[in-house]
């Protein structure tokens, strides 16, 4: 835990408060001037508290993936390999398996022969 008291840290919390409570503060007064008659202030009166708890939502995924960094690489690898496109013989397999067995062992065949350097 001490790692959360940290310089780093310690701002990034001072930030997520500060946006948190700033935020709130925007709302109570959009309520207000909502009370006194300016319509278009009802809808940001909901609003800044959505944004507060989008706040809160990101500080709670900061703490996560801190707490789990072995998560937060193995999502990382999978976005860069999807994005690049790169799918894996076993995944192809896998996803064959359960849409077409047939299929999956016809690739099972495929990625042997490429193992063994053999041609079809």
């Amino acid at each position: 835990m001490r790692r959360f008291f940290t310089p780093s840290w310690l701002g990034l919390h001072a930030v997520a408060a500060s946006l948190f409570g700033t935020f709130l503060w925007f709302g109570w007064w959009q309520f207000h001037r909502a009370l006194g008659g300016n319509g278009l202030s009802w809808g940001y009166t909901f609003e800044w508290p959505l944004f507060a708890i989008f706040v809160v939502v990101m500080w709670v995924k900061m703490v996560y993936d801190e707490l789990h960094p072995e998560k937060k690489e193995a999502a990382e690898r999978a976005k860069v390999a999807d994005e690049a496109g790169i799918v894996t013989a076993a995944e192809v397999i896998e996803q064959d398996e359960r849409d077409d067995p047939d299929l999956a062992a016809y690739n099972r065949y495929l990625a042997r022969l490429n193992a063994e350097g053999g041609h079809p």
